[in-house]
C-alpha cells in the first residue's frame, strides 16, 4: 500500500509540474521612422555616426521599465533582439539618410568615400518608458564638421506617447523619439552646410 501511495504521489507531482509552462520571450527591434519635413537641398555630404553611448541601466537584453522615480523593473520576457548600443546607432544613421537626401551616412568612417565627413557623437542621458504610457529619450549630441569648423553641440529631450499598450507600442514610441534626436542632428548639419 505504501508503494502504491508513493507512486500515486509521484505521478500527481509530475502531472502538476507538466501543467505549468513559462511564458515565451518576445523580442523587439527599433526602427527608423524619421520623415522629411523640410525641403532641404540635395547635397552630397559624408556623415559618420562615430559613437553612441547608452546608460548602463538600460544596456541589457531585457526591457527596463520605470515603475516610480526611484524604482525600475526588468521584464525577462520582453527583450531587445539586438543590443541597444548596436541598434541605436543604426537607427540614427538610417534616419539621417532620410533627413539628409544625397548624404552618404555610415557608422564606419572607411565607408564614407568622398571628402571629410561630418562626425556625429551621441550620449544618451535617458532611455526610459513604460508600456501604455510614453518613451522618453534625452540625448546630448555633437556634430563635428570637416575642415576644422567649430563643433555644434546639442541637446534633445523627446517624449513620445506610446500608441497602445504593450512593448511593441513602446518600441514604436522609442523609435519615434530617436527620430526626434536624428531630426535635430540633421538640422544642425544642414545649418552648417548653409554657412
Amino acid at each position: 500500500m505504501r508503494t502504491f501511495l508513493s507512486r500515486a504521489l509521484l505521478l500527481t507531482v509530475a502531472a502538476l509540474g507538466a501543467c505549468g509552462t513559462s511564458p515565451t520571450a518576445s523580442f523587439y527591434t527599433l526602427g527608423a521612422v524619421a520623415a522629411r519635413e523640410d525641403d532641404y537641398p540635395v547635397r552630397p555630404v559624408g556623415v559618420v555616426v562615430t559613437s553612441v553611448t547608452v546608460p548602463d541601466l538600460v544596456d541589457r537584453p531585457q526591457f527596463v521599465v520605470r515603475v516610480s522615480d526611484n524604482q525600475v523593473k526588468l521584464d525577462e520576457f520582453a527583450r531587445w533582439a539586438d543590443p541597444l548600443k548596436s541598434q541605436i546607432p543604426r537607427v540614427i544613421a538610417a534616419d539621417l539618410v532620410v533627413l539628409l537626401p544625397g548624404a552618404r551616412v555610415s557608422m564606419y568612417p572607411q565607408e564614407v568615400d568622398a571628402g571629410a565627413p561630418y562626425r556625429v557623437r551621441v550620449e544618451l542621458q535617458r532611455f526610459e518608458g513604460a508600456p501604455g504610457d510614453a518613451a522618453t529619450v534625452e540625448a546630448l549630441w555633437v556634430v563635428i564638421p570637416p575642415k576644422g569648423s567649430p563643433s555644434i553641440n546639442g541637446h534633445t529631450l523627446a517624449r513620445e506617447p506610446s500608441p497602445g499598450p504593450g512593448y511593441e507600442a513602446l518600441t514604436a514610441a522609442y523609435s519615434k523619439a530617436l527620430g526626434d534626436v536624428s531630426r535635430d542632428i540633421a538640422a544642425a548639419i544642414q545649418a552648417s552646410l548653409s554657412k
